[in-house]
């Protein structure tokens, strides 16, 4: 498991929503490539049981323990999009 997200992705986080802790997970109803109906979706919450953390400029990103499986085997790169002014992954 690879998850990588550059400072600008951290920063926009900080500047539309304010937050210090962030959960990634897989929601149902995407067009993932790897988990077919499963896309990449965020929230503000705290952790009850982590698989994984990471800490860039002050914000925390982590994984949920029993959603781990959605990530192994995977780079998952988030990055600021100038463009459209939105965070964009590559799973």
């Amino acid at each position: 498991m690879l998850i990588s997200i550059d400072e600008k992705a951290a920063k926009w986080f900080t500047n539309e929503f304010e937050l210090h802790t962030v959960r990634m997970y897989p929601q149902y109803d995407g067009f993932g490539e790897k988990h077919k109906g499963f896309s990449l979706a965020f929230s503000a919450e705290s952790p009850s049981n982590i698989g994984f953390t990471k800490e860039i400029n002050g914000i925390n990103f982590y994984v949920e323990g029993n959603d781990v499986w959605f990530f192994e085997d995977t780079e998952t790169c988030l990055s600021y999009n100038e463009e459209i002014n939105e965070i964009s992954n590559k799973l």
